[in-house]
């Protein structure tokens, strides 16, 4: 787990649309973490926190499409 991959993780979240749609429409924490996985993501939900806490609002705000929905990103167990 790196706070390398985390940092690509949220780098994707806020460049790649489609890929942010379809990690914020999984149905719970285990499908998030699947699907992060399959993308070759190798990081932690904490790492990921740390890495969002380093953003700004705004900037935080476009890694999850404009939505406050970062809190139930990671309060659904996502071990990515």
């Amino acid at each position: 787990m790196s706070q390398e991959s985390a940092q690509a993780f949220v780098e994707k979240m806020r460049s790649d649309e489609a890929f942010s749609a379809k990690v914020m429409a999984a149905e719970d924490g285990a499908a998030r973490t699947a699907i992060i996985r399959a993308e070759g993501f190798d990081c932690s939900a904490d790492e990921i926190e740390a890495v969002s806490a380093e953003l700004g609002e705004h900037e935080l705000r476009a890694v999850v499409g404009g939505t406050n929905a970062t809190v139930g990103l990671f309060n659904d167990t996502i071990g990515c």
